[in-house]
């Protein structure tokens, strides 16, 4: 026997990022009599009961944290569910639809091993999702990538390829590379443009379809500099910033799809729980961010009253509320930032696991390193520490402000690294003695491979060897936060 199947993705600037009543409509005139929602739908009581009326059943694939009441659909699946005896809570949204998969295939005595044809897309959720790479996600992403770096499906090859990432691919490459243009084409335009390349058959297809999503985060890009640019204006402006707790803006005029990207990127500067508001199909609707160890949800659920809807994790959120509560709701927040939120949480951190010296920064140590991944959230790469460090002279800015560096120690052992948007730190390395954070990482470039630091962080400090004059008066104290 063979069912109809087909997919819908709703528009997220006329019906919202979950379930909708223009998506059930299009179901009932369509044939359908089983909608499968995946990643959303944990709060969705009205609209799973306005399916019911129309005979048609829900089984709910969710991962978000639910609410008072559970939606009266034919099947709940969310591990967060206060009743859910799954013993790992932490799955994707796409994750928990590999389960139900996996269900089915148990009940059908289908093997296993035909589900392995769908890890590099588990994979791909597990790290644009930015869930915890631990316990059952480590292992499911672990097999996605072997999956993606073997075999990957057409249109993720096309998209692999157009980027020329001609190495072993990490969630890292993942999170930066393969997720921001697969969620460009619902941020941009159509979101169904994704999954055309997810699904696309081998050949020009799938590279017709790499190439819209490629254009569409160019496009992404552009728009995401021009607000970020604007909101940092704001920011600097407005004398209240520094005595803020937190960062709620509002321009009806800025574009839905990338207000979370602006959200991070404020994060980065000023590093305090942030929601972006825009004005979007007749309501405000928002992008929240938070801060490490600060309950975001929480935080709007205490100003609920004030929203239409809400929904999401600890660390990221969204909300939707009218206009018209838009200044009690930046006061509101504020007040509840303000009474929750603990000093040490606004201050980033760097936490190092050990120091390094050079001597040890090679291809042996570094074998022994990635037996760890894959990294991530709950798995982070290990952050080292190398000290009492100086220039050997070559170190210098490269590309938008990065920092290209050649750092000796103990007058022999030198090593090369790379860092993104530090190049205001070319002076320290240059005037005298300082110490270096990093993670090592393998640099590509043109067929060669070497190892390299990704730094974190540089500090500068007075010289413990005062036989060296020369590094007393050129040294400087700074710290890099």
């Amino acid at each position: 026997m063979y069912f109809f199947v087909d997919y819908y993705v709703p528009d997220r600037y006329k019906e919202g990022y979950g379930i909708s009543y223009t998506g059930i409509d299009w179901a009932e005139e369509n044939g359908f009599t089983v909608i499968i929602a995946l990643d959303c739908g944990i709060k969705a009581i009205e609209k799973v009961k306005y399916a019911t009326e129309k005979g048609i059943d829900f089984i709910i694939c969710d991962h978000h944290r639910p609410g008072d009441e559970i939606p009266a659909a034919t099947a709940v699946l969310d591990p967060k569910r206060s009743d859910c005896p799954y013993p790992y809570k932490e799955l994707s949204g796409c994750g928990i639809g590999f389960k139900l998969v996996q269900a089915i295939a148990m009940q059908k005595e289908i093997p296993f091993s035909k589900l392995y044809a769908l890890l590099d897309l588990v994979a791909v959720s597990i790290a644009a999702d930015i869930v915890p790479i631990t316990d059952e996600n480590r292992v499911l992403a672990y097999y996605g990538l072997k999956k993606l770096n073997k075999s990957p499906r057409p249109g993720l090859r096309s998209l692999i390829q157009i980027n020329a990432l001609n190495r072993q691919l990490t969630i890292s490459d993942i999170v930066f590379i393969i997720a921001p243009r697969i969620n460009a084409a619902g941020r941009m335009d159509d979101a169904r443009e994704a999954v055309r390349l997810l699904i696309s058959p081998e050949g020009k297809v799938a590279k017709k379809n790499a190439d819209v999503l490629q254009e569409r985060n160019h496009a992404r890009k552009q728009v995401d500099a021009d607000i970020t640019e604007q909101a940092l204006n704001l920011l600097i402006d407005n004398p209240d910033t520094a005595s803020k707790k937190s960062t709620v803006l509002y321009n009806r005029n800025w574009h839905k799809g990338v207000i979370g990207i602006v959200a991070s990127r404020l994060i980065e500067k000023f590093y305090k729980p942030t929601i972006i508001l825009t004005h979007s199909n007749g309501v405000v609707a928002g992008s929240a961010r938070s801060v490490s160890g600060f309950d975001i949800y929480n935080a709007i659920k205490a100003c609920s009253d004030l929203l239409d809807q809400f929904g999401g994790h600890k660390y990221a959120a969204g909300l939707t509320l009218p206009e018209e509560n838009v200044p009690a709701f930046i006061k509101r927040f504020e007040t509840v930032v303000n009474e929750t939120i603990e000093d040490h949480m606004l201050v980033p951190e760097i936490k190092i696991d050990a120091e390094l010296p050079f001597r040890d920064f090679n291809p042996k140590f570094y074998k022994i390193l990635r037996q760890f991944a894959p990294f991530g959230p709950g798995n982070r790469k290990p952050i080292f520490m190398s000290a009492d460090l100086r220039d050997t002279g070559w170190s210098g800015i490269v590309g938008e402000n990065h920092l290209r560096i050649y750092a000796r120690q103990n007058g022999s052992h030198s090593v090369k690294g790379i860092g993104y948007n530090l190049g205001h730190f070319c002076e320290v390395v240059k005037s005298g003695n300082f110490d270096l954070c990093f993670s090592m990482e393998e640099n590509h470039y043109n067929g060669n491979t070497s190892l390299q630091m990704n730094l974190r962080d540089v500090k500068s400090h007075k010289p413990n060897r005062l036989e060296d004059p020369s590094l007393i008066v050129s040294s400087q104290e700074l710290d890099a936060h």
